[in-house]
């Protein structure tokens, strides 16, 4: 997802407010907020894959490997 694809969403939005959308104009924009969202999963997903926490006690956990899925290094 690029600038261009956000900076359409945007449009879409403003324009639904003012005057409405086509159907085509819904459905582009339903498309593009899925994309969008998928994007922002995957993103946040990484993160959470290479977050450790550390606990009072001094044991740390790899959420990616405790969540998701990732292999554990021994």
């Amino acid at each position: 997802m690029d600038m261009k694809d956000i900076d359409r969403i945007n449009t879409l939005y403003h324009k639904s407010q003012a005057i409405g959308l086509t159907p085509e104009e819904k459905e582009e924009q339903t498309r593009l907020r899925k994309e969008y969202l998928a994007a922002i999963r995957a993103n946040l997903r990484g993160t959470l894959n290479n977050t450790k926490v550390k606990y009072p006690d001094g044991r740390i956990v790899d959420l990616g490997v405790k969540y998701g899925g990732k292999k554990p290094k021994n």
